[in-house]
């Protein structure tokens, strides 16, 4: 990108150029541009002398072990970032870290630093192109699949080459606030570094709709567009540009016609929020009385200020991971105490579900990967996890449920079990549960009068069909669709060779939310859907007719989902769930609910 002088850029009377791209991020932008530059990440082909190996392998475990650190930094930088960005960069980033550990790229390149006599850079590049070649050379129809991982490796490839090389990585903290942000590509680990408070756009030369870095940017809300090609080398620091994340297109220097296409989006945008603003204080009804009750999810202290905002009725899920994830050490009775208390008082009387804490599988805590016997082995989300963890180690439950009775006086507060899969857990939990009120009781703490509530998480097929028997022993059930519709599908989302498939509008995901909501009913329980599922409008009248009635989602997606609410007729989402239920194609299921809102 060329810099130039704004005044002669102005006295040239440039005219309108358009780059037209892949709209991954809607949103409007009218703003400077901002060039984001970097070195290239590439080193120059150099041999060695043979006696000149054992150095060599020296300096890239050195460069392995720093990069291993730098992609560790980034994973504390999650707990802050949206639920759905967490959910997509962590499993990436896990898989950068296992690529910088004794992974086949790294084997492979301190062999052929030995045998072929290559530079540490050299034989790191070689050896990332080979396995590129390979995974692109197989067959199969997931090529946009095949593409993200050579990209992955060649990625982690130009990380090794960078710190080899001391070569140092851009910045973002030199963007100005309101720029959009223009580059030629856009890595996940880049996104993830954004503020959507600072940055009004994202425009790049390369990049997809269904990559790593298009659903950051969703996640972040920031509007961005990818894949204008040409448009680093036409632009100029500086330059006046309109973005239109939703239509697909960066214009430079736009002329009045664009600008006022601009400045109507922006005030249609403007209107639409003040529309949602003006429903925080009306009751999510609909048109014939029925009451639903709308709560956030929470992930971090930090998202409180956003659920006030939003007009939550309360948190219908806290994650307490966020108190044990990126220390050393184990957060005692005290320091999760004060946690808990700030928030119940911050709800001020509404309720909080507190689910305690949901490690094991996928998740990485270093505080607990001390002693705590966790099977990682080729299935770990079919390992020790949730409730079986805690129910392995009673003293981190135990603590847990301490602090939390310690607050429960102060507010109307839930506890929630993760990952159980039968009744037994559920009894075993209660046991504990009962035997620490007890002690804490004659330790002289106010507790009160009724414990908590004691809720299941209902994630696996399992849970789902044994619900009934389950519900006898749960005081409440809170549905998470997102591990559901996961273990009912076999499908991790997160790979690319089979997220195509993962769908929470599969009828057999929907039958067992049906069964476990029903289960519930039947004993008169409350039930609430926590995952996405609760969060998206169009999902609403389905819900509402399979006969939910508590919905917890992200605070952003509230004012839309009781807008939803506000214009429907309950015995309409009951016939139209009895209509889907009888569908057994998702596609036909899609389109029905589709067809459903779209006459909402």
């Amino acid at each position: 990108m060329r810099s130039e002088a704004p005044k002669a850029r102005k006295a040239r009377g440039e005219a309108e150029r358009r780059f037209p791209g892949i709209a991954v991020s809607p949103g409007i932008a009218t703003a400077p541009v901002y060039d984001l530059t970097e070195a290239p990440g590439e080193a120059p082909r150099r041999a060695i002398a043979p006696e000149a190996a054992e150095a060599e392998r020296a300096r890239l475990a050195e460069a392995a072990a720093y990069s291993r650190k730098q992609v560790g930094k980034l994973k504390t930088r999650l707990s802050v970032l949206p639920e759905e960005a967490q959910e997509e960069l962590a499993p990436l980033l896990d898989a950068y870290i296992l690529m910088l550990g004794n992974s086949r790229l790294l084997r492979n390149a301190r062999r052929r630093i030995g045998e072929e006599n290559l530079s540490a850079e050299t034989a790191v590049q070689d050896e990332a192109e080979a396995i590129a070649a390979v995974i692109m050379a197989t067959k199969g129809d997931d090529k946009s699949g095949l593409q993200r991982r050579a990209y992955e490796v060649r990625e982690i490839a130009k990380r090794l080459v960078r710190n080899l090389t001391a070569t140092p990585f851009r910045s973002l903290k030199e963007v100005p606030q309101g720029a959009i942000l223009i580059t030629d590509e856009l890595t996940p680990a880049d996104a993830a570094l954004l503020e959507p408070g600072r940055i009004a756009g994202v425009a790049t030369e390369e990049g997809g709709a269904d990559g790593h870095t298009a659903i950051m940017l969703r996640a972040l809300g920031i509007p961005a567009v990818l894949g204008c090609h040409g448009l680093t080398e036409a632009a100029r620091r500086g330059d006046p540009a309109v973005l239109d994340g939703g239509a697909g297109f960066i214009a430079l220097h736009p002329g009045a016609e664009t600008l006022a296409a601009a400045k109507a989006g922006l005030s249609a945008q403007a209107k639409e929020k003040t529309r949602l603003d003006k429903l925080r204080p009306l009751p999510a009804e609909t048109t014939d009385g029925q009451r639903v009750e709308l709560q956030a999810n929470l992930e971090i202290p930090a998202e409180l200020p956003l659920i006030h905002g939003a007009g939550a009725e309360g948190i219908g899920l806290l994650r307490t991971e966020f108190l044990f994830m990126n220390r050393e050490d184990l957060p005692d009775e005290e320091a999760q105490v004060s946690a808990y208390r700030d928030v119940v008082e911050s709800m001020a009387g509404r309720c909080v579900t507190i689910r305690v804490l949901d490690w094991g599988g996928e998740k990485d805590m270093e505080a607990l990967a001390q002693g705590v016997p966790v099977a990682t082995g080729p299935n770990p989300a079919l390992g020790l996890r949730g409730i079986r963890l805690l129910l392995r180690r009673p003293e981190l439950l135990e603590e847990q449920f301490a602090a939390i009775l310690r607050v429960a006086a102060l507010g109307e507060v839930r506890v929630l079990l993760p990952m159980v899969t039968v009744p037994e857990e559920v009894a075993q939990a209660r046991d504990i549960f009962e035997r620490v009120a007890k002690r804490l009781k004659r330790r002289g703490v106010e507790l009160p009068e009724k414990l908590p509530p004691l809720g299941a998480m209902i994630e696996t097929p399992g849970a789902a069909l044994a619900a009934d028997a389950i519900a006898l022993e749960a005081d409440f059930f809170a549905i998470g669709t997102n591990d559901l519709a996961m273990y009912t599908l076999a499908v991790d989302r997160a790979e690319a060779d089979v997220a195509h498939l993962y769908d929470p509008l599969h009828p057999a995901v929907l039958r067992l939310m049906q069964f476990a909501t029903e289960a519930a009913l039947r004993l008169r329980m409350p039930v609430s859907v926590c995952g996405e599922m609760a969060g998206n409008p169009k999902l609403v009248p389905l819900l509402l007719g399979l006969g939910l009635r508590a919905l917890s989602m992200n605070a952003s997606a509230i004012p839309r989902v009781k807008q939803m609410v506000r214009a429907l007729d309950i015995d309409d989402c009951a016939r139209f769930a009895r209509r889907v239920m009888e569908q057994g194609d998702p596609k036909r299921i899609a389109a029905l609910v589709e067809e459903f809102a779209a006459q909402r």
